[in-house]
């Protein structure tokens, strides 16, 4: 049977990072992966470049970034491993970036240039990586844990778990970590999907369908006025719902069966601007609409009802005030998400009140450590999710080579 101190089952961000935070500082350490190839998340995220973090997150708040039923959790790690501290890593190996938006932290040439800098970091510190390689069992005894594997038996004094969530199953995800979790009488907070397209019924959706490719900024908001939650930014009109930015985010708020709230002109006093043009213009209420609001959408809206296909000067003050508050105050139901197969991360997880904050130690079980995606904690969109990653390995990474470590 093969000996390590440290195993780390999934070679995703967390995995790879904590691997290599570990290893450099001594750790004999062996990480696993069932897929192929490393870090497809990675590989795939950002349109291929990668959001590797956001220089806007607020360690004192992290619930403000955040989900969890537990969100000040996340903040030890996030305090003790930085934005900041991430950059200055890729700055060390000449890696480029640049912000788009909002704190969003892009690689200028590709995703890969990430993937690259973990595996050369795991290099440094003589990580063994089998993969592709599946986990059979795992059991825990007087020696630590023993894992049968694809290659052979293995024992180390200490488990990692950084396989992740259930978001995107095309590139691999399982339930891996979840079904470890419960082997070791670890709570589960319900999983669902998040940062995820919202989809609305086929015949109710069908007027809208024509909209599809449709992008502009909006605000967007769900919850009740002590939950409310909002946000400024891009939607995208799809065949069979809404995607973009703005959707994403209000996803991970949104429950079933209640609303979600758009202003579709969040830059624009449509009430004032239609009453404006009716004292002044000839042109049909359409028309003018389009110079406030993309024309088709400005077409899609006007033909709904009679009262508003008509010049803008005839228009009745009713007709106009009732068609504006229709685009500031667009109200409806979806009736579901994309999915996993669409959704960016999983919400939910491992549940933060079974681990400690300063190791990401499961509190009644020693030696077994969740990282990443797979722990009850949930970033925005825009970098949030990655540096969760890298801040919840680095904890650990630090805490196994601690001598009171596992």
């Amino acid at each position: 049977m093969q000996q390590f101190d440290v195993v780390v089952v999934g070679a995703g961000a967390a995995g790879l990072f904590c691997a290599s935070v570990a290893g450099q500082r001594g750790l004999k350490v062996l990480v696993i992966d069932h897929a192929a190839k490393v870090a497809e998340k990675i590989r795939i995220s950002g349109g291929g470049r990668c959001n590797f973090t956001n220089r806007d997150i607020d360690v004192r708040q992290p619930h403000k970034h955040f989900l969890s039923e537990n969100p000040n959790f996340c903040r030890s790690a996030l305090s003790r491993y930085t934005p900041a501290d991430f950059i200055a890593l890729l700055q060390r190996d000449g890696i480029a970036f640049h912000e788009k938006h909002k704190g969003q932290l892009f690689c200028d040439r590709s995703a890969d240039d990430i993937i690259q800098l973990l595996l050369r970091e795991c290099d440094k510190g003589g990580v063994t990586r089998w993969q592709p390689c599946s986990v059979q069992a795992v059991r825990h005894g007087s020696g630590g844990y023993e894992l049968d594997t694809e290659r052979g038996p293995v024992q180390s004094r200490a488990l990692v778990i950084a396989t992740g969530g259930l978001s995107i199953p095309k590139i691999g995800a399982t339930d891996f970590g979840y079904r470890i979790a419960r082997q070791f009488g670890l709570k589960i907070v319900e999983t669902r999907p998040a940062l995820v397209p919202l989809t609305f019924d086929g015949a109710a959706w069908a007027p809208c369908a024509g909209l599809s490719g449709l992008a502009l900024p909006v605000q967007i908001e769900t919850g009740s006025k002590k939950e409310r939650m909002a946000f400024l930014e891009d939607l995208l009109f799809t065949h069979r719902g809404l995607s973009g930015p703005g959707v994403l985010q209000i996803s991970s708020y949104w429950k079933p069966q209640t609303p979600i709230r758009i202003n579709l002109a969040p830059d624009q006093d449509l009430a004032a601007r239609l009453a404006e043009a009716k004292a002044r213009s000839r042109k049909l209420i359409v028309n003018e609409l389009a110079a406030l609001l993309p024309s088709r959408l400005a077409e899609a809206w006007a033909g709904q009802d009679p009262a508003w296909q008509r010049p803008v000067n005839e228009a009745g003050d009713k007709a106009l005030a009732a068609l504006a508050e229709k685009l500031s105050r667009w109200e409806l139901t979806p009736t579901g998400t994309e999915g996993y197969a669409k959704a960016e991360v999983t919400a939910g997880g491992v549940d933060t009140r079974e681990l400690s904050g300063q190791t990401m130690e499961a509190q009644k079980q020693p030696g077994l450590y969740f990282i990443g995606e797979v722990v009850d904690v949930t970033g925005w969109l825009g970098g949030y999710n990655f540096q969760w990653a890298w801040a919840s390995a680095h904890a650990c990474g630090v805490a196994l080579a601690q001598p009171t470590g596992a």
